[in-house]
């Protein structure tokens, strides 16, 4: 009797409150995917399967057009930002990386994770006070290690850094 009078009330309960309809998340003007530029930065969202993403990315390549290197970084995550690099093959993968914002002090290096096709893969992780270090800076250095032992210096520009990770933000919610 209890399990009847249970059910009951669920099924009532149910019935009194109309569930509420999923509204599908959006990007401004009803757009399903969106580009835009903050100097050196470009952001991207896309809304598929239900579901937004959005990115802030930055990809430098040759005047051939053959990629240097990419980097992906997802919205901040309380204060944190998180993604991923893509350096060139041939590195030397136990060396890992090093990042270093214009002069200051390098961070501890990490770990290449692998290394696929469209180049080696680096997950990045930049807690709060490297975030407010990058909106400051002028360039992100990277210094990688070809197999080999000779030394791969990289930079990414961090102009537009800021504006683009807090867009990033704002379309993200």
């Amino acid at each position: 009797m209890k399990l009847r009078l249970f059910a009951s009330l669920a099924v009532a309960s149910l019935t009194a409150f109309p569930a509420q309809a999923q509204q599908a998340p959006a990007l401004p003007g009803g757009a399903t995917s969106l580009q835009e530029a903050y100097q050196d930065w470009r952001v991207a969202c896309q809304v598929a399967d239900n579901a937004k993403r959005c990115a802030l990315l930055q990809q430098q390549n040759q005047q051939n057009g053959q990629r240097v290197l990419a980097i992906e970084l997802n919205a901040p995550a309380g204060n944190t930002v998180t993604g991923t690099l893509a350096l060139p093959l041939g590195l030397a993968l136990d060396a890992g990386v090093t990042f270093q914002i214009d002069d200051k002090p390098a961070m501890t290096p990490m770990r290449l994770r692998t290394c696929v096709p469209a180049g080696c893969l680096v997950n990045v992780s930049f807690d709060a006070s490297t975030v407010t270090a990058l909106r400051a800076g002028t360039a992100l250095k990277i210094k990688a290690t070809v197999d080999g032992g000779a030394a791969l210096p990289l930079s990414i520009s961090l102009r537009g850094f800021g504006t683009a990770l807090d867009r990033v933000a704002a379309l993200s919610r």
